[in-house]
């Protein structure tokens, strides 16, 4: 219970290495670099420092934002299955999850916040000022709800109240596919942007969720043994092969909509999603797109997991890194190609293609935002690492 609560019997004091804490001080150095330099942008405008423009007003700090936002989404449900059906291997994995949950939907509200101007204004009329037909009041409000409902979850999994986790936890999980749907729904409903426009996105976004969170959970758990210097035991082993198989199936079924999603809009008639289309497959981001979207992200992580049929975790960490490096390019490709055909495509004077380049400010508010995420992890296997072992699950 909660009177049991303490970081003497939580804490791993012995990951407390001269390694791990350079480690940890670097990550905090890089946050602090990229988040001041959010800030800073904040202060002399926008404008003057990020890539984005009128035309292109959504860059990489967006499908950031949706990297971190999707791959929470996917920790939660994996969490949610494993606490919720306590029998499955994936169990095992189920509280590193929930925590990692929080990890990365805290470094997307980072990174996120940093993009907007006025970020304390959304938080402001959010409330007071409801917007009930708005994809973005919604993926906002739920994501809000489900990071309350994961820390009173984790803080369950601390007291061990398995009873509150699992009611809780479920909570988080259905606000994580509201708001990771709706995530979907703000580029889907934008009939302006025929690239994006469809009922695909929102399913698309949701098995991307569950690749990019077994993906996160491989590769956090091999990293936390390696920290240890201690083997991966049967059950976590179990787990890390089930997380493994829901990758490879979804790896498998985000190639196949990935082909659908281009065979439709080459036979669909529609011009400016055509154009968008073929600046992917052989305009200026077919490099993001067919290297690392497509061969790192997709077909190399499949084939190494289908080719050692999980049993070897280095393996599969190595797929899984790589199906997150694919992730993060497949969010910043789907973002700015969706941007690049003007609206008003064919007026004089405008432009056939609009050009982005993130500017270094961006970049770094990214490092500050894989500094958030990283840093937590490493907070988290040192202060509550007990609880992360196999066998601490209800």
């Amino acid at each position: 219970m909660a009177s049991n609560l303490s970081l003497g019997t939580l804490a791993e004091p012995r990951l407390a290495t001269p390694t791990v804490n350079f480690i940890t001080v670097l990550s905090i150095f890089f946050t602090l670099i990229g988040l001041g330099a959010g800030v800073y942008a904040m202060i002399v405008g926008h404008d003057h420092l990020y890539g984005v423009t009128r035309e292109v007003p959504w860059g990489i700090l967006i499908s950031t934002y949706a990297f971190f936002a999707i791959t929470s989404t996917g920790l939660c449900l994996l969490a949610a299955i494993g606490h919720l059906f306590g029998g499955t291997p994936i169990a095992h994995l189920g509280n590193r999850a929930v925590y990692l949950s929080i990890a990365t939907i805290l470094a997307a509200f980072s990174v996120i916040g940093l993009e907007l101007e006025s970020p304390w204004r959304m938080l402001i009329y959010n409330v007071i000022s409801p917007n009930f037909s708005s994809n973005i009041w919604w993926m906002g409000t739920l994501y809000g709800l489900a990071v309350g409902a994961m820390f009173i979850e984790f803080f369950a999994i601390l007291t061990r109240q398995w009873s509150l986790a699992i009611t809780v936890g479920l909570i988080g999980a259905l606000a994580e596919v509201g708001a990771n749907t709706n995530l979907g729904a703000v580029f889907a409903t934008l009939s302006a942007r025929p690239f994006w426009y469809g009922a695909q996105l929102p399913v698309f976004f949701l098995c991307s969720a569950f690749a990019s969170g077994a993906a996160a959970i491989i590769l956090f758990t091999y990293l936390a043994h390696k920290m240890r210097g201690t083997e991966i035991d049967a059950d976590t082993m179990s787990g890390l092969q089930s997380a493994g198989k829901i990758l490879a199936l979804t790896l498998f079924l985000l190639a196949v909509a990935t082909i659908w999603r281009f065979v439709t809009i080459f036979t669909g008639g529609n011009e400016l999603a055509t154009i968008a289309a073929n600046h992917l497959l052989k305009g200026p981001l077919a490099t993001n797109f067919w290297l690392f979207e497509t061969v790192i992200g997709l077909a190399l992580p499949l084939l190494i997991l289908v080719g050692t049929q999980m049993k070897n975790v280095t393996a599969m960490t190595l797929a899984a890194l790589m199906a997150l490096v694919g992730g993060f390019f497949q969010r910043y490709d789907l973002v700015v190609a969706g941007q690049q055909v003007p609206i008003y495509y064919g007026w004089s004077n405008l432009p056939d293609y609009l050009g982005y380049v993130p500017s270094a400010a961006e970049l770094l508010v990214v490092m500050g935002g894989i500094g958030v995420c990283t840093t937590l992890f490493l907070f988290g296997e040192r202060f509550f690492g007990k609880v992360f072992k196999a066998g601490t699950h209800h």
